[in-house]
Formats: C-alpha cells, sequence, structure tokens
C-alpha cells in the first residue's frame, strides 16, 4: 500500500501563502548606537511565517505570511532602528531578490528594492526554496509505518555546491545596491533531531529523519561558505548551533520549530509546519542581535 503524502506534500505548499497573525510587540533591549537604516531580506524562515489571519508588515502583501514578532522586527527594535523595511516573504528564492514574486493577495515587489545607498544593516537569509526543502519534507512523510519510503536519501551535494554560487551572487547584489551596510547571513534553525525520531507525532521515520538532518546541515555549511568567500564582507550568524535540541520531537515548551501538526503553546500564531514558532523566533533574534553587538557598524 504506497504512501498518501501527496495530499500533504500540497498542505505543506499552501500554507506557505496564508497571512500571518500578529502578537504582541518585539522583544525590547537598550539600543545599540550607530544603525539608523535596516532592510531585511528572505524567505519565510526570516518571516517567520504563521497561518492565522491576521496583520501583516507594511512593505509586504497578506500572502508573504510574515508575522510582527519574526526576528527583524525584533531586532529593528532591540537597535532602535528609525529606518526599518521587512522584505521577506514566505516562498521566496533567490529570484525573489531581484524580480516581482506573486502571492496571495498581490505581489512582493523585488527585495532589493527596499535597499539603498544609506542603509546601514542588512540580514539575509535565502536558499532552502531554491533546493525546494519543504518539497522533500514532504516526500518524506509517512502517515503509516511502512518498509518501503519515497523519501530519496539523495545528499543533493552538487544541488547544494552550485546553491553557494547564487547565494554568493545575492550577497554581492546586495553590496552592489547598499555599499555601506554590514551585511548578515542568517543560516537554518536545527529542525530536525540528530538521531531518532517521533513518529507519529511528527510522521516521518527515523532513518528519513536523520537524512533530513545532514541535508539541512550541509545547507548551513554551503552558507557558511559563501558569507567565508565574500570579498566584500558579509558575517555568518548561526543560529543552528543554539537551536540543536530544540526540533520538532521535542515538547511543545521546548521546541523552536514546529511539525507537521504545529501545537505551539508559545504564541496564540500557529507557525507553518516545519518552520520556527514563536520561541524560533526568539531565538534567532537572540543570534542576530549577538552577532550584531560583536562588531561595528560599516562606515
Amino acid at each position: 500500500m504506497p504512501r498518501r503524502r501527496g495530499l500533504i506534500a500540497t498542505l505543506l505548499g499552501c500554507l506557505l501563502w496564508v497571512p500571518a497573525a500578529v502578537t504582541g510587540p518585539a522583544a525590547a533591549q537598550s539600543p545599540v548606537p550607530g544603525y539608523h537604516s535596516y532592510v531585511a531580506l528572505g524567505d519565510s524562515f526570516q518571516a517567520d511565517s504563521a497561518i492565522l489571519p491576521g496583520v501583516t508588515a507594511a512593505f509586504v502583501p497578506a500572502g508573504c505570511a510574515q508575522v510582527s514578532y519574526d526576528y527583524p522586527h525584533q531586532v529593528a527594535a532591540a537597535l532602535g532602528v528609525a529606518d526599518f523595511k521587512d522584505a521577506t516573504c514566505g516562498g521566496a528564492v533567490s529570484g525573489s531578490m531581484t524580480g516581482p514574486q506573486p502571492v496571495l493577495g498581490g505581489v512582493n515587489p523585488p527585495q532589493f528594492s527596499r535597499l539603498g545607498r544609506d542603509t546601514e544593516l542588512v540580514t539575509v537569509g535565502i536558499g532552502g526554496n531554491d533546493l525546494d526543502l519543504i518539497g522533500l519534507i514532504g516526500r518524506c512523510l509517512a502517515l503509516l509505518p511502512l518498509p518501503t519510503t519515497t523519501c530519496p536519501h539523495d545528499p543533493m551535494t552538487d544541488r547544494i555546491a552550485a546553491e553557494q554560487r547564487v547565494v554568493e551572487g545575492v550577497l554581492a547584489g546586495i553590496h552592489q545596491r547598499a555599499p555601506r551596510a554590514r551585511v548578515l547571513l542568517v543560516d537554518y534553525l536545527a529542525v530536525f533531531p540528530e538521531h531518532g525520531g517521533c513518529w507519529p507525532y511528527v510522521p516521518i521515520e527515523d532513518q528519513d529523519m536523520a537524512y533530513l538532518h545532514r541535508v539541512l546541515a550541509a545547507v548551513n555549511t554551503m552558507l557558511a561558505g559563501a558569507a567565508a568567500a565574500d570579498p566584500r564582507g558579509t558575517e555568518l550568524v548561526d543560529t543552528y548551533t543554539p537551536s540543536i535540541g530544540h526540533d520538532v520531537c521535542q515538547s511543545p515548551t521546548v521546541r523552536w520549530t514546529e511539525g507537521l501538526l504545529p501545537l505551539s503553546v508559545n504564541t496564540l500564531s500557529v507557525a507553518v509546519p516545519f518552520h520556527p514558532n514563536r520561541a524560533g523566533a526568539d531565538g534567532q533574534a537572540r543570534a542576530v542581535l549577538a552577532q550584531v553587538r560583536a562588531g561595528a557598524p560599516v562606515r
């Protein structure tokens, strides 16, 4: 009897376009002097997309599913930034940096259009949708514990290596349009445990969970390589390491990303499956702010 993954994979894809929920204000922290203009770029992991209806931030249509507590909003509040633009959008690919992205209810303009010569800080997270990671997760779902699997267990080595050049091109485009900016490349949280699993709570078998963990680790290694290769200077923000032990198999009060059936108790909003919940957004914000405070503004 074949597994019924097609409907689930379709559901996951559709959830990326549902409007976000709005919760309380961004976490308050002591302002860091020197930053007046901040632009956030990237995909649903940067928008911390949620699936309950609500009002999204300015500059993006509701279909981007961008929540008010995403880490860019928290960072902007902590830095006391006067000029803040959050262009992040669920489903964004590298091409969404320079081209419009149609979404439910409108079109997100090219994300690079928010950059300018006066931009002083940029965060960006991209690459997961280029590699169709959400589709890969959908192919690894297993509602029944059958001995066969459609989870490919392809290490995607060549595709991930090729994606590094794409990410490097995105970073070059940022520096070209915002030459004064300090650029931070944000990696992905530890969504999956390295060993074991939690089927049927998260319907992915143990060996497939380990495979997805390896793929995501390889993507993060690629992002680190892209930052290191940037001759104009891009800093990697490691959100992965502090999120270890907060994967989808942990309890609702511990995990930073949600499984197939999001049941977070951290916020009234409901995270898109296999995306950061409110605790994950808070963890991302802490990592970004720690990196910001470790250096000086670019002049």
